[in-house]
């Protein structure tokens, strides 16, 4: 799940807007102000008062967060927050990133080590729930707007209220915290179809979903799954499939689970959790696994010259055990189209593995001669891992996925770099592509 903010470079194009954020003290009394009138029967049955208050609630829910911005460096945030001092500042890891935390009265701001802010959470908000409050105000307006002279502000409000729902839920999710995640997802959702606007928030239902199965909220998970199944919203690679067969797995319906997994085969052969799911199923409950290869057959009589149905193929015997096919469907592919690099990638891949279970076991092998007879297995399937990883190297356009053929292609050509100058000048020329993308 990624989430990428769009963000100006100029402090100048923010110094304005952020320049309305208004302090904790005078956001509490506005809203104080904004609740009158709602509590007033004069003024309650008008919808400006409502959008009054939902505005109000809104400014009340940004307030704590001051005047920073995702992306921005720490200079820009400190020119438009009057030089604002933290309480305190700490050196901590969140996902694996090093970032400083400034630790605020109401907030904390987490800068990467570039100096960028990344994170805004606030630890101190006016109101726990000022944005369900304010999509309630925005309900109550378009109610009351029969004439739908607002509809423009108030889908323009509730637009904003969703998208803030889902900064708050990514914000969650960066910091582990997927139960809370997952309910700022739902927010954001129900903010998305609430009318006027009414639009379905497809990627914040599934998103409600994925993070209640990482808590392992099972039954919450399926909850949002299904609809988005139903929407046909099925994720990255059919995910939606894997998901609810997952789902249904635990809880003791694996027939159910395979019958998602057939239908996501269908729709999305290439995913790895899918075709993992169902080598699963067939393995564990009958040892039949021509299910698989029927399935693949009737894929490959729709697209007979798709590649990467053959990459598949390749995916399956390979993890069946069954070596030779695998061999032979991951070559198809370069028969079908020579400049497909993941047939090479997969069988280089294979072998590479076998290797390292043989290196595994020989280092477990107390008798010399089966020790040996394992050093040469491995040595075998060392070699023959780098020809088509070569293959691969040469035809590959994404770099990233270059850069990870020649982390393979320096490991096994290490190997053998004494054995003959070939191996070094290969050695030399694929750990030279590595280090020059870890910046050494």
């Amino acid at each position: 799940m990624k989430k990428v903010l769009m963000v100006l470079a100029l402090a100048a194009a923010f110094i304005s807007a952020n320049a309305q954020v208004k302090s904790v003290s005078a956001a509490e009394a506005a809203v104080q102000k904004a609740k009158a009138d709602v509590d007033n029967p004069k003024k309650a049955d008008k919808y400006g008062t409502w959008i009054k208050y939902g505005k109000a609630l809104v400014d009340a829910y940004d307030a704590p967060a001051g005047c920073g911005w995702i992306g921005a460096a720490k200079t820009e945030v400190q020119l438009v927050s009057n030089n604002e001092k933290p309480v305190s500042v700490e050196q901590v890891v969140v996902n694996g990133q090093s970032m400083e935390k400034e630790i605020y009265p109401t907030r904390n701001y987490y800068y990467t080590e570039a100096g960028q802010l990344a994170i805004i959470e606030v630890t101190k908000p006016i109101y726990d729930n000022a944005l369900d409050m304010a999509l309630d105000a925005y309900k109550k307006a378009a109610e009351l707007d029969t004439k739908h002279s607002k509809t423009k502000d108030i889908t323009g409000a509730l637009l904003s209220i969703s998208g803030k729902f889902n900064e708050d839920a990514y914000t969650a999710y960066t910091l582990g915290d997927v139960v809370k995640a997952s309910k700022y997802f739902e927010s954001a959702a129900i903010a998305r179809e609430a009318e006027p606007l009414s639009q379905l928030d497809s990627n914040s239902i599934y998103n409600a979903g994925f993070t209640a199965w990482l808590a392992g909220d099972l039954d919450r998970a399926e909850k949002f799954f299904k609809r988005s199944y139903d929407i046909g919203y099925y994720g990255e690679g059919g995910e939606t499939f894997a998901k609810l067969a997952d789902i249904a797995e635990k809880k003791g319906d694996p027939e159910k689970g395979k019958d998602y997994l057939e239908e996501g085969f269908q729709k999305f052969p290439q995913s790895q959790s899918i075709l993992v799911g169902l080598i699963n199923y067939y393995i564990s409950n009958n040892g039949n696994t021509d299910r698989l290869f029927e399935l693949l057959n009737e894929a490959k009589k729709n697209e007979p010259n798709n590649p990467s149905l053959y990459y598949v193929e390749g995916n399956i015997c390979n993890q069946l055990g069954k070596t030779d096919e695998a061999v032979e469907a991951y070559d198809q592919c370069a028969v079908i189209d020579p400049n497909y690099a993941f047939g090479y990638i997969g069988k280089g891949q294979m072998f590479y593995n076998e290797a390292i279970k043989y290196s595994e076991q020989a280092q477990d092998e107390m008798d010399d001669a089966k020790y040996m007879a394992l050093v040469e297995k491995f040595e075998i399937s060392l070699k023959a891992c780098i020809d088509p990883f070569e293959k691969a190297y040469n035809i590959l356009q994404d770099e990233q996925t270059k850069i990870a053929v020649a982390e393979y292609l320096k490991n096994a050509c290490f190997r053998f770099r004494t054995t003959d100058a070939s191996y070094q000048e290969k050695y030399d020329k694929y750990a030279a592509v590595v280090a020059g993308a870890q910046g050494q």
